[in-house]
């Protein structure tokens, strides 16, 4: 297949190479130093003691690129715009586009099942309609991704996660269907996990439930996430935090997993801490304001999210990395 990574950033790297080595036609949307590297010497993966090596096509002119047969956002939410811009040329009449990010998507509201209580006014997570002109109904398919990684050097990606790397896929419509079929067996092809599941958007909060909590406190204390699960100042609030995010995932979905505290959590900073000692604009209103607006029109009270998303955007604007 013709798969172009659109954002290949540390998580999109690490897919670039799985499925360049698996024996597809990578392409890489990219920017900076990284893509540089990339365009001299190649992609490299290191996963503990091992590296593998790999060429890709990398630009950051998505038309010098071509039309593919799938393309993979791994995009933040911040960086959607150059999707909206950038995506036409890389589009046949059949190209899927995989929007693989943390937090609540742009998309959430299109194809929503019957059942599901009415979302909130999410159009701030899509400013002027950008995305929806961009992108049709029919291309969607919503993604989330559990896999740790960072860029170690321009050109390195390092995986942090070796026994956990997967890409949940679905239809924004939550339906059965041959492509989302043939994408998992894609995926796990090229070593990367992807189990069927059936409400795409269940799986969307399921992983939303620790970075609406967890992720922001990591983001106040500068804590790794084992950090702030091991300190004893933290020790009441942590439950209490994800006591509050359950129920607000429960709003849509009753059957959402509870978060646990069973095992140890990953020496690992939360990317929306990285960001922030990095410098980059900070995905809060995915992450922070979005799930804060459908515990409002349910009427229901989370005093300790509230605090934590108030401290976290004042945090974010303070160093200038958030204008909402």
């Amino acid at each position: 297949m013709r798969i172009c990574i659109f954002g290949a950033g540390a998580v999109g790297s690490h897919l670039a190479v799985r499925l360049a080595l698996a024996g597809h036609d990578v392409a890489c949307v990219m920017r900076g130093p990284h893509l540089e590297v990339v365009k001299a010497k190649g992609l490299v993966l290191r996963v503990g003691d091992a590296e593998f090596r790999t060429r890709v096509k990398a630009s950051d002119d998505p038309a010098a690129l071509g039309p593919q047969d799938l393309v993979i956002s791994t995009l933040k939410a911040t960086g959607m715009s150059s999707l909206a811009t950038g995506l036409r040329p890389l589009l046949r009449d059949d190209t899927a586009v995989v929007f693989a990010q943390n937090g609540i998507p742009w998309w959430y509201d299109i194809g929503l099942a019957p059942d599901h209580s009415p979302p909130p006014d999410l159009a701030f997570l899509d400013p002027g309609g950008r995305l929806r002109a961009a992108v049709a109904k029919e291309r969607i398919i919503g993604g989330v991704i559990f896999s740790s990684n960072e860029i170690a050097a321009p050109g390195i990606v390092a995986n942090l996660s070796p026994d956990r790397n997967m890409l949940l896929v679905g239809e924004c419509d939550d339906r059965a269907s041959e492509r989302i079929e043939r994408l998992r067996g894609t995926l796990v092809e090229a070593s990367i996990d992807s189990p069927l599941v059936s409400r795409i958007r269940e799986t969307i909060w399921s992983k939303l439930l620790t970075n609406m909590s967890m992720s922001v406190l990591c983001l106040l204390t500068g804590q790794t996430a084992r950090g702030v699960r091991e300190d004893p100042a933290l020790r009441d609030i942590v439950p209490r935090l994800l006591d509050e995010a359950h129920s607000v995932g429960q709003i849509c979905y009753p059957g959402v997993k509870r978060v646990t505290r069973t095992g140890a959590a990953p020496e690992h900073k939360p990317s929306i801490l990285q960001d922030y000692e990095l410098g980059r604009a900070m995905e809060i209103d995915a992450l922070v304001r979005a799930p804060a607006a459908f515990a409002r029109a349910a009427g229901l009270s989370t005093p300790m999210l509230d605090m934590l998303a108030g401290l976290a955007i004042r945090q974010a604007r303070d160093k200038g990395l958030y204008q909402g």
